[in-house]
């Protein structure tokens, strides 16, 4: 047994898109999300959540397209496709909320 990661797995990539997603909403939460003050009246943890839920959607819509449109088999270009989906989703929730 090899100690190195097998990107060609489907749960290795879906728990690879999982993460990206999250990390994607809690960066996106954090640096584009509401401000201090708000985030005191509203509460911290509903947008920290919803905007992880959103990202994780962004990546799975990101990484699905890519695969549907290239055909690529490249892992990494798979999880940077990932990363910009959950950016483009993530922005584009934020402009339509």
């Amino acid at each position: 047994m090899s100690g190195a990661i097998d990107f060609a797995d489907p749960v290795t990539s879906f728990v690879i898109v999982l993460l990206i997603g999250i990390v994607a909403g809690f960066l996106f939460d954090r640096f584009a999300g509401p401000g201090w003050l708000s985030r005191q009246v509203i509460g911290s943890t509903r947008g920290v959540v919803t905007s992880a839920l959103v990202g994780v959607a962004g990546s799975f819509i990101g990484y699905h397209l890519v695969t549907i449109i290239t055909r690529s088999n490249s892992p990494m270009a798979l999880f940077i496709s990932a990363a910009l989906g959950a950016a483009v989703v993530l922005m584009s929730w934020r402009i339509l909320r």
